[in-house]
């Protein structure tokens, strides 16, 4: 592990055909504390199996040390080694011929967090974007650091309305800066729900999945 990139050597977990056997591909973040394999089992609700699916394991469990609303330069150089990381991951589908608009990306509470950063500093017309229980990183949105066009790509956020992680706030500005970038957004909040993923959601996400190739 590099003192500047400590997320170098992060592995991959894979379900689902070989990419290069693959149309179609799902990149899964964990959250904090979490592992590649526990995301990965999002895979098995998955309504089709010609899905490629590959989930990138964090150094430690964690992708940044601090909560996603502290300034940015405190989670440095966690964050920056940690959006490489994706990168990494979604050219594995990529590079094996899968193309952007046949990739979902999705990821759950940190690991949330991190997909949406990631997707919108890189928008494009991706085969969706997932945040479940997450959204973008920073004190305040910094919205110079977004770019590129999602071109209509799908995208769900799903958040407890009074998750003890994720302002309500936050949800609302990450549905902004999605919707402002060309995305059609579909967000869904859950009243009085815990911090989890809901059936619901997996509901949303299937639909997303069941898309993908199309």
């Amino acid at each position: 592990m590099a003192a500047n990139d400590p997320h170098a050597d992060a592995g991959f977990a894979t379900a689902g055909p070989d990419p290069a056997d693959a149309d179609v591909g799902v990149v899964l973040i964990h959250g904090r504390g979490a592992t590649a394999g526990s995301v990965l089992g999002l895979a098995d609700e998955f309504e089709r199996d010609d899905v490629a699916c590959v989930a990138p394991q964090a150094a430690n469990r964690t992708w940044y040390p601090n909560p996603f609303t502290a300034p940015t330069e405190s989670n440095q150089p966690h964050l920056d080694s940690a959006l490489g990381v994706v990168e990494r991951a979604v050219g594995t589908l990529t590079d094996a011929g899968i193309a952007y608009r046949n990739v979902l990306l999705l990821g759950f509470s940190q690991g949330a967090c991190l997909t949406t950063e990631y997707a919108a500093r890189n928008a494009r017309r991706y085969g969706g974007v997932v945040a479940l229980s997450g959204g973008l990183i920073g004190e305040t949105i910094e919205r110079e650091r977004y770019g590129g066009d999602f071109d209509g790509t799908p995208a769900f956020v799903g958040c407890s309305d009074s998750d003890p992680h994720i302002p309500e706030s936050r949800v609302h500005e990450t549905t902004d800066v999605l919707d402002d970038l060309g995305a059609a957004v579909d967000e869904r909040l859950y009243p009085d729900a815990p911090h989890g993923i809901f059936a619901d959601e997996v509901d949303a996400v299937n639909d997303l999945v069941a898309g993908l190739g199309d």
